[in-house]
């Protein structure tokens, strides 16, 4: 029986982590980062390796994901080109490095290439959920080789 799609929230550092193994080596477009400050809400949509899935040998896939994030204050990257639409980039971590005064803080994306997107929040406040069906692909990811 297929894995179902996964629809995550985190509200604690535990939760995220538990978001963050599930996107690593997630795949999207700069063009696929939205930031609306009035909503203060940054998105992303990306193409998401199911690890859940995932067996030794295959067979292996992909799924279209969109993770939210809320309570956003402000949004920094480094090594990265938001404004680049059309340039790649993968996702191999998320995590939250508590502020001064909690629940507040940075909710730090790390990308290949030594980049990350880093956005000041209110609170942890973040939804992962999966739309539309899966489809194969041929290689797993392997940061061994790398």
């Amino acid at each position: 029986m297929p894995a179902p799609p996964l629809r995550i929230r985190a509200d604690d550092k535990e939760d995220l982590a538990v978001i963050a193994a599930a996107i690593q080596d997630a795949a999207f477009l700069m063009g696929d980062v939205v930031f609306d400050p009035k909503m203060r809400r940054l998105a992303v949509a990306m193409n998401r390796f199911r690890w859940e899935a995932a067996g030794k040998r295959g067979p292996f896939e992909r799924v279209r994901s969109a993770l939210a994030m809320e309570a956003v204050l402000g949004v920094k990257s480094r090594k990265v080109r938001l404004g680049a639409r059309d340039a790649a980039g993968v996702l191999l971590d998320i995590a939250f490095d508590p502020g001064a005064e909690a629940p507040g803080g940075a909710i730090v994306m790390r990308l290949g290439g030594g980049g990350d997107i880093r956005l000041d929040v209110e609170c942890i406040d973040v939804t992962l959920t999966d739309f539309g069906a899966p489809w194969p692909t041929p290689r797993r990811p392997d940061h061994e080789r790398y």
